[in-house]
């Protein structure tokens, strides 16, 4: 009975590419959009991330994500640093003055200074120089992104000069830190250079980054900051949450996402869904020839269910390997770079995808079960 099912599914070829297609392009939109998405969102934090030395982060109480930032004063350092439990603390400045090159190519930037001592927050992520060679004179590290906005279709290439806001600056090392939200130049630096870079206010600290001691927990030491110091402190994963948090309520991503997704699913559900059960009440009298020969209702189930299972299966493997080819071809692109497959959409969609198909199934169903097997004998 399985061959003959299968026989039925594929006897009408163009109907049977018909649901396969519809199937293939929804998971197509629905796994290649949700990813997107997420990856875009998780760009709001990538720079969070990055820090990778500090588990806390110390910021003006009413700032709600990164790139909203109000200047503490410098002596909150050495206060954050009195606080019980706290084994470090240091300086972190966050800014964005205008990268020139030489030849009058410019954009903004994302400059972020680092404690001139320890260079407490670097990504450890180095494609070309060292990190210690920040300590030199007018010393940046630069994104590899960021170097082919500047210098495009050249090698990578040290001791090349830019100029932040008619400052001197040589590039002393590449790096590899992850892509941010817009697609500008990432920057490090020490701190007492990234405060020269932007202009002298007066108070410049963005940031103070902790490191907890051995033992103490880093939820229970934000309190501890936050009751002592009167400043907000959030761990690397509190704060990269309120980064996303803050987009989706502030922007307009989620509801263009969200318009595109459902657009998806629709076609998944009306398109797949109404060709199924178009296929099988064109086959009502097939269907009951077999209940004629004496087939059962619970065999017919079956016949069914492994009709819309094929096409379910075909078309989301087929669509999710589309999804799989679009990411890689784009995984390299400056614009695109980071924004990867995620196994959480893969399985969200395959969800969504045989519910659709079980849908659909149950519709039909209800037609065969109700057949009456003389119907074989009419016209």
């Amino acid at each position: 009975m399985n061959f003959v099912a299968l026989k039925m599914l594929t006897g009408d070829v163009a109907k049977y590419l018909g649901l396969i297609f519809a199937i293939a392009f929804s998971t197509f939109l629905l796994e290649n959009q949700t990813s997107i998405f997420a990856g875009i969102l998780k760009r709001t934090g990538s720079q969070i991330l990055d820090v990778t030395d500090a588990e806390i982060w110390v910021m003006d109480p009413k700032t709600e994500y990164f790139e909203q930032t109000k200047a503490l004063k410098d002596t909150d350092v050495t206060r954050v640093g009195g606080v019980d439990g706290v084994q470090w603390a240091v300086k972190l400045f966050k800014g964005g003055p205008v990268v020139r090159t030489l030849e009058g190519r410019f954009a903004g930037s994302f400059c972020l200074g680092l404690d001139d001592a320890t260079l407490t927050g670097v990504p450890h992520k180095m494609l070309l120089g060292s990190w210690e060679r920040l300590r030199e004179p007018d010393g940046i590290v630069i994104d590899k992104a960021g170097y082919d906005l500047l210098f495009p279709g050249e090698p990578l290439q040290l001791d090349r000069t830019l100029e932040l806001n008619d400052h001197r600056a040589t590039i002393v090392g590449i790096s590899d830190a992850s892509a941010p939200f817009l697609s500008w130049p990432v920057i490090h630096t020490r701190y007492s250079q990234a405060v020269n870079f932007v202009g002298h206010e007066r108070t410049q600290l963005s940031y103070v980054l902790v490191h907890p001691r051995s033992g103490v927990d880093a939820k229970e030491l934000c309190a501890r900051i936050e009751t002592q110091t009167g400043l907000r402190a959030r761990t690397t994963d509190q704060f990269k949450w309120d980064c996303i948090r803050y987009y989706l309520k502030n922007t307009g991503i989620p509801v263009n996402f969200g318009i595109t997704i459902t657009i998806a699913l629709i076609v998944g559900t009306v398109v797949a869904g109404q060709t199924f059960y178009l296929f099988t009440v064109e086959n009502l009298k097939q269907f009951g020839a077999l209940k004629a020969v004496g087939v059962t209702n619970w065999r017919l189930i079956g016949m069914i269910l492994l009709q819309a299972f094929s096409v379910g299966s075909i078309g989301f493997s087929l669509g999710t390997g589309i999804a799989a080819a679009f990411f890689e071809i784009t995984l390299r692109m400056p614009a695109t770079r980071g924004l990867i497959l995620m196994w959480q959409t893969v399985a969200l969609t395959g969800a969504c995808i045989f519910l659709v198909v079980i849908l659909a199934s149950i519709l039909s169903l209800r037609r065969v079960l109700v057949l009456e097997p003389a119907v074989v004998f009419r016209g």
